[in-house]
């Protein structure tokens, strides 16, 4: 369990984090979303450590960071931004390393580096260095030095910017593999790694949390959230659409594209008919879920 709460921190007159406070289960893949600047970075490093707040508290199971953090540092794996490694190593070595700082010696050692090449899918560059991997398998390698001492929370800092489409589906492969028992934050300014990943999502921005719920409760606040989007490759009449109460809007996006804003599960039907009336056939028809994007920048636009 997290705990934290009244989380602030000043850089002499500007305030990066303010008055942040919230708690996160076991199970639980947290994205924390903001745009550049809101704040991210500062509350990952505060939540591990690294930097004192300026005021607040952070607690990692009952757990003090600030009067206790070698204990509360203990519990907590971490992924900065960027992945850094010592490049002129190879794999194998890095972990053992790693290992080694985290006072494993031995036979624990070898079955622990063992583990965790396993679970991490290393198997292909152990005999590697750092610096002649591919972004993707350096975020793997990262991953590994993060969850070496088995932690309870796992803390990842962007842990897919700036790789390709299937390297991200990689790393977000493993972050789900990784999550049973275990507490995980996904600090990102990717919107799709919310409906990828995490089963709760919290957005920042200048310092202040704005929301805080699941993916799906972020998406219903989407101007689009069951709207309906119809494509047409012929004239249709809209008036009819704009006289049904479930339609609130009738926008038109593109030449043959329409977004009919309102309660789409209660008209869909209603605008079959009406397209039927007018011997009219859709060559789209379907109900949207909403736009991140949108929600997005009209939180953290103030809007």
């Amino acid at each position: 369990m997290i705990n934290v709460s009244g989380l602030t921190r000043y850089f002499d007159s500007f305030c990066a984090v303010d008055q942040l406070s919230f708690d996160i289960k076991e199970g639980d893949i947290v994205g924390f979303l903001g745009p550049n600047g809101a704040g991210k970075s500062t509350t990952m490093k505060m939540l591990t450590g690294f930097l004192a707040p300026s005021s607040g508290s952070v607690l990692i199971d009952n757990i003090d960071m600030l009067s206790d953090p070698v204990a509360a540092k203990k519990l907590i794996g971490y992924l900065p931004e960027g992945a850094p490694g010592y490049d002129e190593m190879m794999v194998v070595d890095f972990l053992r390393f790693i290992g080694q700082i985290r006072g494993f010696s031995g036979d624990a050692l070898t079955q622990r580096v063992a583990e965790v090449i396993a679970e991490v899918q290393l198997q292909d560059v152990l005999y590697k260095r750092i610096d002649m991997l591919s972004k993707g398998f350096k975020r793997r390698v990262g991953i590994a030095q993060a969850i070496f001492h088995n932690p309870k929370i796992l803390i990842l800092d962007e842990p897919t910017d700036g790789l390709d489409p299937n390297q991200k589906h990689q790393v977000r492969q493993l972050i789900q593999g990784m999550s049973k028992d275990r507490i995980i934050i996904v600090s990102t300014h990717i919107l799709e790694e919310v409906t990828a990943v995490c089963n709760r999502a919290m957005i920042i921005a200048r310092g202040k949390k704005l929301f805080d719920g699941t993916p799906k409760e972020l998406l219903e606040k989407s101007k689009q959230h069951n709207a309906i989007a119809l494509t047409l490759d012929q004239a249709v009449d809209t008036s009819a659409f704009d006289a049904l109460p479930e339609i609130s809007e009738v926008m038109r996006t593109s030449d043959n594209e329409w977004l009919l804003i309102g309660d789409g599960p209660k008209a869909l039907h209603k605008v079959v008919d009406e397209l039927k009336k007018q011997s009219v056939q859709p060559l789209h028809l379907a109900i949207e879920q909403g736009q991140l994007d949108d929600v997005f920048r009209m939180m953290t636009e103030g809007k």
